[in-house]
Order: C-alpha cells, then sequence, then structure tokens
C-alpha cells in the first residue's frame, strides 16, 4: 500500500473485512508505561513514532474504541498493559495496542499478552502485515486490500 501522510492530529484507520486497525503519531518525545504481570517498563518513543490499535470487528462501536484508546494512552497517559499467559479476559478484548517505529500484525499470538511491542493480535486477514513510521506519516506493508480513512484526532475528539 505504501506511504501515507499523517499527521500528529490525525488517526488512519485501516479497514478489513472483519478487523480494523487505528494509527497514531506519538506527537511529541515522551515516555509511556508499558505495565506487565512482572514488571513496569518505561517506553520512550519519538514524536514519529507509532500508537496502533488493532479492533476484533469494523462496526462504529469499534471505530469509537479504537479512537477512545488510542486517546486514553497518548492523551491521558494510561498505561499499556499486558496480561500473563493464560488470563482469562485475553478472550474478551475487542481492542488490543502495540507502540513502536514498527509493528507487524499477527493471529497468531494471544490478545494483550505480548510485552513486546513490535507485534500486535490481529485479525487474520491482517498476516504479517507490518506497519513502520516514517517521518511525517507511516508506510503500510502486506495490506493491499485494506481501506484507508483519515479522521481527525485528539484536540477534536467527540464521541457521538
Amino acid at each position: 500500500m505504501g506511504e501515507i501522510a499523517l499527521r500528529s492530529n490525525e488517526l488512519l484507520l485501516v479497514h478489513g473485512d472483519t478487523g480494523t486497525i487505528a494509527v497514531v503519531k506519538v506527537g511529541s518525545q515522551r515516555q509511556f508505561f508499558l505495565d506487565t504481570p512482572e514488571r513496569e517498563i518505561i517506553l520512550a518513543l519519538g514524536p514519529n513514532e507509532l500508537l496502533v490499535a488493532s479492533g476484533f470487528g469494523t462496526d462504529e462501536r469499534i471505530l469509537t474504541g479504537l479512537r477512545c484508546v488510542l486517546y486514553l494512552i497518548r492523551e491521558v497517559n494510561s498505561p499499556l498493559i499486558v496480561l500473563p499467559k493464560n488470563h482469562t479476559a485475553s478472550a474478551r478484548l475487542r481492542i488490543v495496542v502495540s507502540a513502536g517505529k514498527r509493528v507487524v500484525l499477527s493471529c497468531n499470538v494471544t490478545p494483550g499478552t505480548h510485552p513486546e511491542q513490535h507485534l500486535l493480535c490481529g485479525m487474520a486477514e491482517f498476516e504479517g502485515a507490518e506497519i513502520l513510521a516514517v517521518e511525517g506519516g507511516v508506510e503500510l506493508k502486506g495490506l493491499t486490500h485494506a481501506k484507508c480513512e483519515k479522521r481527525e484526532f485528539a484536540s477534536s475528539l467527540r464521541i457521538n
């Protein structure tokens, strides 16, 4: 699919048939907290790096949820939480998040249980796709069948 321009006040939605991916730029250099069952990890991310959320569905509730989760993490500084490997909540998660310069989607991981931020659980249609941070945007690899859409993010967040 190639490179797509993305500003810090924009949300990129990647629509598939069964799932949706949402991407925002970090926007300013800062720290995020990744809480695992064993420890807290500090992620130092630059303004061009990404927060990527994967939603298991395509309806408007999932789209609103993706936007809200990314807002909570980026704007409210909520931590990214990693569940223990066999946690019962994993099966109920509808949205999971990763952060960094490169995110690879996989349907072979348990949602919410991987502290490795380059790996994100996604629907089978996104298997192996990569989302890369580039100057002024993102590069999407392996998502040729998906449809992309940009929406406003952060300063004008409205939940209807």
